[in-house]
């Protein structure tokens, strides 16, 4: 099973920080968040990797090479300036990730999260992890219904917490190169009813600002 880094964000909201730096390379604990990505892929077994890439992706690049220091293979889909969103991205990098079922992290989020679980879902089309509603983002994303995700509903909403396994059919409409958001596409799936999801209730953080990820970095230097 493969694993595919979401790293093409321009990261609007962590200047001045982004403005020399990719924000997956903003450091946290002693080391930049996406190798703590890297890291916990490692120890789960994943040997493959696809990170996309946009803004200073070049950095990405140079920083994580081949990601032979973790054990891993990683190849990169560059995007062009401005980037494709995460379905376009997702999209456009298919041919990278095969036929198989595979994990999407977003590399702005630290979580616990088991990556080992991520094979266990290999028969859903699209699955989501979902997290409480942090501060930010009271309101949550979506609800569930068992295991099926809903439209937010009530009080009982959960944030999707950037981290889903999916299958390739579920971007095989996207042309490669489209900007496009993924929330269209997980609109259309809870209307079949075919968009699953499971609530995680271990440490998440959405590193959005600079002081989301000095809190961060305090907390990992503390643990």
């Amino acid at each position: 099973m493969k694993a595919f880094i979401l790293a093409a964000g321009r990261g609007e909201r962590m200047r001045p920080l982004t403005d020399h730096t990719p924000k997956p390379l903003l450091q946290a604990g002693g080391k930049p968040l996406i190798v703590w990505h890297l890291e916990r892929l490692a120890a789960a077994g994943f040997k493959e990797v696809v990170i996309n890439h946009a803004h200073l992706g070049t950095q990405i690049e140079q920083t994580l090479g081949d990601g032979a220091p973790w054990g891993l293979n990683i190849q990169y889909s560059p995007e062009p300036p401005g980037a494709l969103e995460t379905a376009g991205g997702i999209a456009t990098a298919l041919p990278l990730l095969d036929e198989q079922p595979f994990l999407v992290v977003n590399g702005d989020v630290y979580c616990d999260w088991d990556f080992n679980r991520a094979r266990q879902l290999t028969a859903k089309t699209a699955h989501l992890v979902m997290v409480a509603n942090p501060a930010h983002h009271t309101a949550g994303d979506f609800s569930l219904d068992g295991e099926r995700v809903i439209y937010a509903h009530g009080e009982q909403t959960l944030t999707y917490a950037g981290i889903a396994v999916f299958s390739p059919s579920f971007f095989a409409s996207i042309q490669p190169g489209t900007v496009m958001k993924l929330r269209p596409l997980l609109d259309a799936a809870i209307a079949t009813g075919s968009l699953t999801g499971e609530r995680h209730t271990g440490r998440w953080v959405d590193v959005g600002t600079p002081q989301r990820l000095a809190e961060l970095d305090q907390e990992l230097k503390n643990a």
